[in-house]
C-alpha cells in the first residue's frame, strides 16, 4: 500500500495482503489534542503489547489462527498539516475498502475517524455510525478550529446525517453539545448495554461503522488516554457491546485515543489490544 509505513505487526497477522479479509491501519496523529498529548504513539504500543495476549477468545470460542488479517503499518502523515494528513488517512482507508476488505483503524486522536467515515460512505452511502465515547465531540469549533478531536462527530454528522449517529457512554460536553445531540443525533445517556439493545433491531441490515474512543471506559480501567473522564463503563460492558454487534453488518471500525505516556503500566494498551483481537474475531471473515 502507498503512503504507509510498516511496523512490526499485530500478533498473528498474515504477510499476504491479498489473502486478508481485514486490514489494520495505524493513524498516529495527535495534532489537535486539548489536554494530554501522545496518542500518536498508541498504534505502535497496541501492536507491541498484543503479543502478551493469547490468540484464543474464550468468550467467542474463536482463535486468531482461523482468520486472515493483515497489518499494513501506519499511514505516513505530514507533521503539523491536519488536512493533508486526514486526506492520507482517508485515501488509505478507501484503498482497503476498494479492495473489498474491512478497515480497522488504530488512532491516534479521534479526528482520524472523520476521513475514515468519509471513505466508507463512498462504498456504503446508507452508513450509520456507532459511537462509544466519554465525550460528545459535537462542538462546531474548538478554539476557532472546525477540525479537532472535540468537533469530530459534528463533522461526521455533516457526512452521514446526525440521525445516523448513535452515541453511547457520553458523559461530558458543553450545554450546546447536549442540546445539539438531543435535536440532531441519537444520544443514549443510560447504561451502554441496555441502550444498545434498544436500537439493535432498528440497525438490522444497515451498514455500520464503529468508532470506539478508549475513554468511554472509566479511567480506573483505562487511565492511558488524553482526556480521562470519571464515571465510565467497565471492560466487561464494552466487550459485551462488541459481541452484541457481531451479527450486524459492520463494515469498518476504529479504536482511538490510547495515550501510552499516561499509563506506564501498559494496562490501557493491553485492553485496547484485546478489543482489537475481539473485533477481528467478531468482524473478519474466517480463513477459507
Amino acid at each position: 500500500m502507498q503512503n504507509v509505513e510498516k511496523y512490526s505487526g499485530f500478533m498473528g497477522c498474515v504477510e499476504d495482503y491479498t489473502a486478508a479479509s481485514l486490514v489494520l491501519l495505524g493513524a498516529p496523529m495527535d495534532f489537535t489534542v486539548s489536554f494530554r498529548p501522545g496518542a500518536r504513539f498508541g498504534p505502535e504500543q497496541i501492536r507491541r503489547v498484543s503479543v502478551g495476549l493469547e490468540e484464543y477468545s474464550p468468550s467467542l470460542d474463536r482463535d486468531l489462527s482461523g482468520f486472515a488479517y493483515y497489518d499494513a503499518g501506519d499511514v505516513c502523515l505530514v507533521p503539523g498539516r491536519i488536512e493533508a494528513s486526514l486526506h492520507r488517512i482517508g485515501r488509505a482507508v478507501g484503498q482497503v475498502m476498494a479492495d473489498g476488505k474491512f478497515p480497522l483503524l488504530l488512532g491516534g486522536e479521534h479526528l482520524v475517524t472523520l476521513p475514515a467515515v468519509e471513505a466508507t460512505t463512498r462504498y456504503f452511502p446508507e452508513l450509520a455510525v456507532i459511537h462509544f465515547d466519554a465525550h460528545a465531540d459535537l462542538r462546531d469549533d474548538y478554539l476557532g478550529e472546525r477540525l479537532s478531536h472535540a468537533t469530530v462527530m459534528r463533522r461526521v454528522a455533516e457526512v452521514v446525517g446526525g440521525k445516523n449517529i448513535y452515541q453511547f457512554g457520553i458523559r461530558s460536553g458543553t450545554r450546546e453539545e447536549f442540546a445539539y445531540a438531543r435535536a440532531q443525533t441519537n444520544l443514549f445517556r443510560g447504561e451502554i448495554i441496555s441502550s444498545l439493545r434498544q436500537v439493535l433491531e432498528r440497525l438490522k441490515g444497515r451498514p455500520l461503522y464503529i468508532t470506539l474512543d478508549i475513554d468511554v471506559l472509566d479511567p480506573a480501567y483505562a487511565p492511558g488516554t488524553g482526556t480521562p473522564e470519571p464515571g465510565g463503563c467497565t471492560p466487561g460492558e464494552i466487550f459485551t457491546a462488541l459481541y452484541m454487534l457481531k451479527d450486524r453488518q459492520i463494515v469498518g471500525m476504529d479504536l482511538v485515543e490510547v495515550c501510552p505516556a499516561c499509563d506506564p503500566t501498559e494496562s490501557t494498551a493491553l485492553l485496547a489490544a484485546k478489543l482489537v483481537r475481539e473485533a477481528i474475531l467478531s468482524f473478519a471473515r474466517t480463513c477459507v
